[in-house]
């Protein structure tokens, strides 16, 4: 090839790139996603859980939500008290501190203390236990099955199940709802971090009925209702509740308990 040759070929080539060059710039402009700066320092201060329990998508759809003011500074529950103020900082509003919450399982109907009205052979899942009548082989059908759907639905390693029911490490929770929504017998509900007294059964049967069922469940007695000074308990559905906005912590109601249910 001669030199005028390659001296064409690479104007061509050199004409080609600049007006490609040209024309991507040009259509990047036109049609360029204007990012919020904000959106994306938040997105940097979220853990990349995307486990959804902010009630978003992930921690991408969270992030434009705080940033477009469409969401709390601290509503990811992983994320934490100190992420959180981070978060606020960005945003250039007042960080509103929230109690830690974590889940809690309302059963105590181990092994050794539900009573058992046959075997049970086949799938591991809660939710497919449920289906069957009775729910599943404990006489009681309001407590834990065992089963461990909420294992399986636990992205942090929180709930166990121990001795035939499931079991949270509040120390690895961070809150997420997950377990909550997984299970069928509605057993898991959030309560705070710091509180120290919980009513471990969710039956509402009466009194005879749960003894029957099982040695460890709330009879409805009303005794700690009774010996509560501060108005922090009560008794609905045949089943103690505690309002932990009132709740001390005085220990009054776990120690008169006769079926021992408060721990």
């Amino acid at each position: 090839m001669s030199i005028e040759g390659i001296i064409v070929a690479t104007l061509i080539v050199g004409v080609t790139g600049l007006i490609i060059g040209l024309l991507l710039g040009l259509a990047g402009e036109k049609f360029k996603v204007e990012v919020d700066e904000k959106e994306l320092q938040i997105r940097d201060l979220l853990p990349g859980n995307n486990c959804g329990g902010c009630g978003f998508a992930g921690c991408d759809a969270l992030a434009k939500a705080i940033a477009a003011g469409e969401a709390p500074t601290n509503a990811c529950p992983v994320a934490g008290a100190e992420q959180a103020k981070l978060i606020s900082d960005v945003m250039g509003v007042e960080n509103e501190e929230k109690e830690k919450q974590v889940a809690f399982v309302k059963c105590a109907g181990t092994c050794d203390k539900t009573n058992v009205k046959y075997n049970y052979y086949g799938i591991a899942d809660c939710k497919k236990v449920a289906l069957i009548p009775g729910k599943g082989d404990k006489t009681c059908s309001y407590g834990c099955m065992g089963y461990g759907s909420c294992i399986k639905a636990c992205s942090f390693d929180a709930i166990h199940v121990v001795n035939g029911i499931a079991v949270v490490d509040k120390e690895k929770c961070v809150a997420c709802g997950k377990c909550i929504k997984e299970c069928p017998n509605n057993l898991i509900e959030f309560v705070p971090y710091k509180s120290e007294y919980r009513v471990r059964c969710n039956s509402k049967d009466k009194g005879k009925e749960v003894k029957l069922a099982c040695k460890a469940g709330c009879i409805g007695c009303m005794i700690c209702v009774k010996n509560c000074e501060d108005d922090a308990i009560s008794v609905v559905d045949n089943i103690a509740h505690i309002d932990y906005n009132k709740c001390t912590n005085c220990g009054k109601c776990a120690e008169k308990c006769p079926v021992k249910v408060i721990v």
